[in-house]
């Protein structure tokens, strides 16, 4: 497993760091990271780096028809993933840990159940079926007061698989974090911070795929149009969520289960697009085996690189 991660991880960073974007149009890496390119540095090409004081850990859960036994396999594999973290990161004081699900979530809270709305609340085919909260927090994410973090998470991350099979993996990152949905009276009021190392989780078999539906014909009903995926490119993608974080990359950890190539006995899709998000952080980001019946040594590769990620934290302006 650890060889087939290494060889993904290179031939995704030769391929898409240097010469392919989402569109297989050639582009440079100087180009492909928004202004200033995938290693600007800081805002305004400035850093003051420091340890990192917060940690917002976000988990974009797949809730699709084929997902059940993933979610199983993140649960597992949660405890020992955060106690590491905690052991590890010892500067850090605070820790926020929420869920969102791949499209509108039915099962949440009345409200706040819009793609990238905190999950707080489960319901639906082979979900917990259960109200999460309250958290200890007081808010609809968990944070380091929570007095049963593991059983907590375990609730909100049993989403179940009554998901659309359009999965919106990137919308419901971006929508998660996006500012006007953190702010005072927001559905995730409180969860991201500026002043944080944001560590995004995604988890799903299929790719982030193109915007429109190619055989979509609105003027010969009953065919009905419908959207796929996020809409956009990768870039977009990424230009979107570093604005949300002040404009600095290095505050971003990008960690991907998803498929590859190698992985249809499972029934994977390989995820083209969420990969090439993935690389543009760098050292900063990681791919995973979705089909693996055990996180367990994903999540052991990732504690070096949020370490570095910490210590290299820049504060924005």
């Amino acid at each position: 497993m650890a060889s087939f991660l290494r060889t993904l991880i290179v031939t995704s960073l030769a391929v898409c760091w240097i010469g392919c974007s989402d569109d297989n149009t050639s582009t440079s890496a100087s180009g492909s990271g928004g202004e200033g390119g995938l290693f600007e540095t800081g805002i305004g090409g400035s850093q003051q780096v420091t340890e990192c004081k917060n940690v917002d850990i976000l988990f974009v859960i797949d809730d699709s028809g084929s997902m059940g036994d993933n979610q199983e396999s993140l649960i597992n594999s949660f405890p020992g993933f955060v106690s590491a973290i905690q052991k590890g990161l010892s500067s850090v004081a605070s820790y926020h840990i929420g869920v969102v699900t791949t499209d509108d979530y039915k099962g949440n809270e009345p409200g706040c159940a819009e793609i990238g709305d905190l999950v707080t609340q489960t319901g639906g085919v082979d979900s917990s079926n259960a109200v999460c909260g309250p958290f200890d927090s007081g808010r609809r994410y968990m944070d380091e007061t929570e007095s049963d973090l593991a059983g907590k998470f375990a609730c909100a991350a049993n989403v179940g698989v009554s998901g659309a099979d359009d999965e919106r993996v990137a919308r419901a990152l971006l929508n998660a974090v996006a500012p006007e949905r953190n702010g005072p009276g927001a559905c995730n009021e409180g969860f991201s911070r500026l002043d944080s190392l944001l560590i995004a989780v995604l988890i799903t078999d299929e790719d982030d795929a193109a915007a429109i539906d190619p055989g979509c014909q609105p003027d010969q009903p009953p065919i009905e149009c419908q959207t796929y995926g996020s809409g956009g490119t990768s870039e977009e993608w990424y230009n979107e969520l570093v604005a949300a974080k002040g404009g600095v990359h290095e505050n971003i950890v990008m960690l991907s289960l998803i498929g590859s190539k190698d992985q249809s006995e499972c029934g994977a899709v390989f995820a083209k697009k969420l990969l090439s998000l993935t690389v543009r952080f760098g050292e900063n980001g990681l791919i995973g085996d979705v089909c693996s019946p055990s996180y367990d040594e994903f999540f052991a590769q990732t504690l070096p690189i949020i370490d570095t990620a910490c210590s290299n934290y820049v504060e924005p302006k």
